[in-house]
């Protein structure tokens, strides 16, 4: 009976193990293609004339219309 759980536990372990190492590798990837896309002289350029403040100041009506619609 001991020798069954310690083989169950053990294929878990395996198996989390496993899953923890997908995300970590997606993520790693997503950070690498992300990086190597902002290095890009085109984009840097495109995205030097945006102006966050001015984004987030527009954004923010539309995200209070947001909350009080859900909040209903």
């Amino acid at each position: 009976m001991s020798i069954e759980l310690t083989e169950r536990t053990n294929a878990q372990d395996a198996q989390e193990s496993r899953d923890t190492l997908f995300l970590l590798g997606g993520a790693a990837m997503v950070v690498f293609g992300a990086g190597l896309i902002l290095s890009t002289p085109v984009v840097r350029r495109f995205l030097g004339g945006v102006n966050a403040g001015g984004v987030l100041q527009a954004a923010l009506p539309d995200f209070d219309r947001y909350m009080k619609l859900r909040s209903m």
